[in-house]
Parts: C-alpha cells; sequence; structure tokens
C-alpha cells in the first residue's frame, strides 16, 4: 500500500507541476493583438511590420556573407601559425579558398548577386 501511495503522491506533484508551468505562461504571455510599429534606428516610419516576409534573394546573400564570414575567421588565425606549419597549411588554405571560389561561382551563374 505504501508504493501505490507514492506513486500517487509522485502523480499528483507532477500533474501540479505542469498545471503552474502551464499557469505561468498564461499569466506571463504576450498578447497576441498586433504590435505597434514604431520608428527604428534611423527614425523613418517602417514600411512593413518587423516579422514580415523577407524576399528569397536575401537567403542567398546572406549565404555568400556567411561564407565571406568564416574566410576570415579561419584566415587570421592561419596568418599567426603559416610560418610555424609550412607549406601544408598554404596548399590547405589555397583549398579552402578554391571550395568557396566555387561557391561564389556558383552563387554568381544561379543569379543571386543579380539585383533585378
Amino acid at each position: 500500500m505504501s508504493g501505490f501511495t507514492a506513486a500517487l503522491s509522485l502523480l499528483g506533484v507532477a500533474l501540479l507541476g505542469v498545471a503552474g508551468v502551464y499557469g505561468a505562461a498564461r499569466a506571463l504571455r504576450v498578447s497576441s493583438g498586433p504590435l505597434p510599429a514604431q520608428p527604428f534606428g534611423s527614425g523613418l516610419e517602417p514600411t512593413e511590420h518587423a516579422v514580415s516576409r523577407f524576399h528569397l534573394r536575401w537567403y542567398t546573400v546572406t549565404m555568400l556573407f556567411l561564407a565571406f564570414d568564416m574566410e576570415m575567421v579561419f584566415m587570421y588565425p592561419w596568418t599567426l601559425v603559416v610560418s610555424v606549419m609550412g607549406p601544408g597549411a598554404v596548399i590547405e588554405m589555397f583549398v579552402f579558398l578554391a571550395v568557396l571560389l566555387t561557391g561564389v561561382v556558383y552563387a554568381w551563374r544561379e543569379g543571386a548577386l543579380r539585383w533585378v
């Protein structure tokens, strides 16, 4: 009988915990009404909502930015150790740059850099 009451007590505590989490979420939630559009940054009135959808071409521009960002993240430490590592480090960096250049050529061929 004590095992049954312990299991029942544990179930009750779990249910109270779940109910507490749901109650806290309901009490602390943000209103579901539309948010007012306020000027941001430059002080100009926004033309669209902050969480509106972006055009698909921004995805490719973002990928290009991240590619060049990663290039700098890897090239800076490389410049510090290239003299210690020798010619193998130079070959590895040129292979890495070739992969990035392949990505840029692909994006260029697909029209990611064309703003028409």
